[in-house]
């Protein structure tokens, strides 16, 4: 069946919802309600730097993908960061995730970026067989504060 990759609209909510769960799931993170209602209404807002996208088979969303542009030090264009990345278990290893990153790398270039980058997590090793594949590793750690 044919994949169809297209942005986030207001009719999405129901079908992004549980994919945005079932990723936080996967992280073992709680995301607040509140905070989840803000970020849908950031990805429907056309002044805003994020965006997402779903990946549709046979009328089913199976798959998501956030990302963020923003600016550097180090060029005159943005970057774009990919944020989050999520495809349905039941459907893991068919080229969801593939195809969605490259939904995001087409969109990037568009938008004039010089980069996409993104994180995860070392044990998650069934998306890093694809991302050895389609990226190189930056050789940083990431460090980071959280403020309460």
């Amino acid at each position: 069946m044919p994949l169809e990759i297209r942005p986030v609209t207001a009719a999405d909510h129901a079908a992004w919802l549980p994919l945005w769960q079932g990723y936080q799931r996967f992280y073992h993170s709680d995301i607040p309600e509140a905070v989840s209602a803000t970020t849908w209404q950031r990805f429907l807002d056309p002044t805003e730097p994020m965006h997402a996208a779903l990946a549709w088979r046979d009328g089913v969303a199976i798959g998501l993908v956030h990302w963020i542009f923003h600016r550097s030090c180090w060029t005159t264009g943005d970057y774009c960061y990919l944020q989050d990345l999520y495809v349905a278990d039941d459907v893991r290893g068919g080229g969801v995730g593939r195809a969605l990153i490259e939904h995001v790398y087409a969109e990037a270039q568009a938008a004039g970026a010089s980069r996409v980058h993104w994180l995860t997590q070392e044990d998650n090793a069934q998306a890093r067989l694809l991302y050895e594949r389609i990226a190189s590793r930056s050789g940083f750690i990431q460090y980071r504060h959280l403020f309460p």
